[in-house]
């Protein structure tokens, strides 16, 4: 039997197994994008509501802003971060730098564009559409907010999974921000840098098998959101 196949195998192990190491990075993996995800979440919606129904002078060049920042390179927004939370930095004495608060931060500023500018865009489609309805019912725009988000709530369930899916796979960010520490900052992706780097295949490997059936499930969960609100559209 090959390497390669021994290698899968004991990967399998690994996994089935409950392995601790690989458990342990798992769980901090969530725990960190999970929490960045949820408080990007809290942020980009309510702001891309406000973008969708108000304008005002520079309007336009924030929602450029946005849409640009979607393709944000992970790398870039690490070494912001970093230039942040180093010591020499202004948030240096909060000592957050090689930590997984650091980590959240940055994959917050990778997240928060993507579900503003999409929820931006869904919100303003359903603004169009009821305008005339919800002035009529006399709400202010600040009121028609949670209004206009509950009823795309669908759509954007889809959109923060977009970002819970951006987040769990990022690699540049964290590995500049958190150090890649054994026990502290170690996230699957890594830690599939480093176990193979090392040799070590069968714990990348499991790493990596643990990562794609996540993303295979983030993708599955916003397809049947999609086809549920298509469907009831239609």
């Amino acid at each position: 039997m090959s390497d390669d196949a021994n290698a899968f195998q004991t990967a399998l192990a690994l996994i089935l197994g409950r392995d601790p190491d690989l458990i342990g990075i798992v769980v901090l993996s969530l725990q960190v994008s999970l929490s960045a995800v949820l408080i990007a979440a809290l942020i980009g919606l309510p702001l891309g509501a406000a973008l969708a129904l108000w304008r005002f002078p520079g309007h336009g060049m924030i929602v450029v802003a946005l849409n640009a920042l979607m393709g944000l390179p992970p790398v870039v927004a690490g070494l912001s971060v970093y230039l942040l939370l180093s010591r020499a930095g202004p948030l240096g004495e909060l000592g957050l730098l090689f930590t997984p608060g650091a980590m959240v931060i940055a994959q917050i500023i990778l997240v928060l564009p993507i579900i503003a500018a999409l929820a931006r865009q869904q919100v303003e489609e359903l603004f169009q559409e009821y305008r005339e309805q919800l002035t009529s019912l006399g709400l202010s725009r600040l009121r028609m907010i949670p209004t206009l988000l509950w009823d795309a709530r669908l759509g954007l369930v889809t959109v923060v999974l977009a970002g819970f899916g951006r987040a769990s796979a990022e690699v540049g960010a964290v590995m500049i921000v958190g150090g890649n520490i054994d026990g502290v900052t170690r996230v699957m992706t890594t830690a599939i840098v480093l176990e193979t780097s090392k040799g070590n295949l069968p714990l990348a490997l499991g790493l990596g098998l643990v990562l794609l059936s996540l993303v295979a499930l983030v993708n599955a969960a916003a397809y049947l959101m999609s086809e549920t609100a298509r469907r009831r559209l239609g």
